[in-house]
């Protein structure tokens, strides 16, 4: 490629509404241009880097056993109400009808249609296992779009399903995809983790997700340097942190507490720990009387003062599925106080009460009083309090042992790239996908299905490897491995032929190498393939041709060397199928 010919349009300047580095940086150098909130043009530029995703993705499905199709973009509604997610999957989906009112929706992922495939073309125990996948455009209709293409309306993703005969063959089909993926990331450069995850609105019973470690990355990993574990901090495990609970010690007793509200302020002003404090939450569970009025169930959660509320966690708790947030009207009538000194004792009105694990251990301990301006001390289970109902509800934090045993959390961020669900039969249920076995008994499908988010991955990659200067591509996916740089292309035949004889040899061994034949200053052609990220750059000119030398500069670090032409065409093949 010539850049010439080529679209190379870089901009000093990002625009005002891009708030991270890789939504800048794409869109100073021309691989992006935003053409509605959260729906982008892609570039020449950032196309190049788009295909060569896919083509890793393609070269491991196959490798995997799996097999690509192409599901459309537009899916009748039926589908989806028949596996009961029309309503249930929110305003994200975006529903649209054609000329003839009948209800279709855009997309945001295909398990519907899949299962539909396969109900029809898998009818006995001899067509399976079958491994289908897509690389095919998405769209959710973000509340919020931000993050330029790692939080998209529109977006491009593999998906990909399995079909097995039961339980055993589709974990298997799962640790084939799950492998897959970690050979798909780490042939793309990235530093990656696979985590234990929720299956949210996907359904299914077991999920990994696969996050690229960043310090913007909207996720929170927990993880034990010392071990293989790690978990989405929505899923993972917050041991008890008190062993045992001790016997009381203190009277019950009300304590004024003028204006604090909050934990940290209570214990402040009581000249305590703050871990000798509760927090109480308030959540509504809405549900029909027997007359079909609505009502809401009231539930009371505690977790220790210097906790945080996992609500994925409290979602899960036996009655607790679908909660919200109490409103001011059902607190006052349940406690008979604003919010802020709020407890478990002596409620106005009866209320179910869940209680953090390590709440559960705890004497002595401060709460809420149900009275403004007061709290209670010296408050203990089973004598003050009946034995509660105990669940882990809180997030993990730094330091926390390690549910395997094998040491102490630590947390980081990363960016969701990929994720892999083990459905069993969520979907083959609803839907009716059975095939014959072998015994000729009508048996469900067992399914999984596997994720990537392929325009996620471009802004995922620069957010791990940049720099002061722009993007620094992994050499896998980069839009051209070699950037040849050519001074005074239009004044010197020297120069012009140099560096066309390297174009060649380098295009004849297979490197994918972009000549910059423009007639610009030296510094704007360096400044852009700095800003584009290309791994490798040669600088040619008359004074490095006099000497019969050639620059190589290493993007990454910016180190550079002199070569002869000869070898430099050994160095670089050498460094680039590295």
């Amino acid at each position: 490629m010539k850049a010439s010919r080529f679209h190379i349009a870089t901009l000093r300047e990002a625009p005002a509404d891009a708030e991270v580095i890789s939504h800048q940086l794409m869109t100073r150098a021309g691989m992006i241009r935003k053409l509605a909130g959260g729906i982008y043009n892609y570039m020449p530029m950032g196309l190049r880097v788009i295909r060569k995703i896919e083509a890793i993705i393609r070269e491991e499905m196959e490798a995997a056993g799996a097999i690509e199709l192409l599901m459309p973009l537009v899916q009748p509604a039926e589908l989806w109400m028949e596996s009961q997610r029309w309503q249930k999957y929110g305003p994200e989906l975006l529903r649209v009808k054609d000329r003839h009112d009948r209800d279709f929706i855009i997309q945001p992922t295909s398990e519907e249609v899949i299962t539909d495939i396969a109900r029809a073309e898998l009818r006995s125990y001899r067509d399976l296992p079958k491994n289908f996948y897509h690389i095919q455009t998405k769209f959710r209709d973000e509340r919020r779009p931000r993050y330029g293409v790692m939080r998209g309306r529109e977006f491009t993703m593999k998906d990909g399903y399995s079909f097995d005969r039961d339980q055993q063959a589709a974990l298997a089909s799962y640790q084939r995809m799950f492998d897959a993926y970690h050979r798909i990331f780490e042939r793309m450069g990235l530093a990656f983790r696979a985590v234990a995850a929720d299956t949210g609105a996907i359904g299914g019973s077991a999920s990994h997700e696969f996050q690229v470690i960043a310090h913007t990355g909207e996720d929170q990993i927990a993880y034990c340097p010392e071990s293989d574990y790690a978990a989405n901090i929505e899923l993972a495990r917050a041991l008890p942190l008190l062993a045992a609970r001790d016997a009381p010690s203190e009277p019950m007793q009300s304590v004024a507490t003028p204006g604090k509200s909050r934990c940290e302020d209570v214990a402040a002003y009581l000249n305590i720990d703050i871990k000798k404090t509760v927090k109480s939450l308030v959540l509504a569970v809405d549900r029909e009387d027997t007359s079909g009025a609505a009502e809401a169930d009231i539930y009371l959660l505690l977790v220790r003062g210097d906790h945080d509320l996992n609500e994925v966690k409290a979602g899960k708790v036996p009655g607790l599925s679908g909660f919200r947030f109490a409103n001011e009207a059902e607190i006052l009538a349940t406690f008979g106080c604003e919010p802020g000194y709020l407890g478990p004792v002596q409620t106005v009105a009866p209320v179910k009460l869940v209680v953090d694990e390590t709440v559960a251990s705890m004497s002595d301990f401060v709460c809420g009083a149900n009275k403004a301006g007061y709290h209670l001390s010296g408050v203990n289970w089973g004598r003050d309090l009946a034995e509660p109902l105990v669940a882990d509800l809180r997030n993990v934090r730094e330091g926390d042992p390690s549910p395997d045993g094998k040491g102490f959390l630590s947390i980081c961020r990363g960016i969701e790239v990929g994720h892999v669900f083990y459905l069993g039969t969520r979907y083959a249920e609803p839907m009716q996908a059975y095939f014959v076995d072998e015994d000729g008994s009508k048996k469900l499908m067992e399914m999984g299905c596997y994720g990537i988010g392929v325009t996620r991955l471009l802004g995922a990659a620069v957010e791990q490897n940049h720099d002061e200067r722009g993007m620094i591509w992994p050499a896998s996916i980069a839009p051209f491995s070699v950037v040849i740089v050519a001074l005074g292309w239009a004044k010197s035949e020297a120069v012009r032929s140099a560096s066309e004889n390297l174009y060649q040899a380098l295009r004849k061994v297979g490197l994918d190498v972009v000549l910059d034949d423009r007639d610009l200053r030296p510094g704007v052609m360096f400044a852009d393939w700095e800003l584009i990220g290309v791994p490798w750059r040669v600088t040619i000119g008359d004074r490095g041709l006099a000497q019969g030398q050639l620059e190589l500069t290493a993007r990454r670090g910016m180190q550079t060397e002199l070569f002869s032409t000869q070898d430099l065409l050994e160095i670089l093949k050498q460094r680039c199928c590295a």
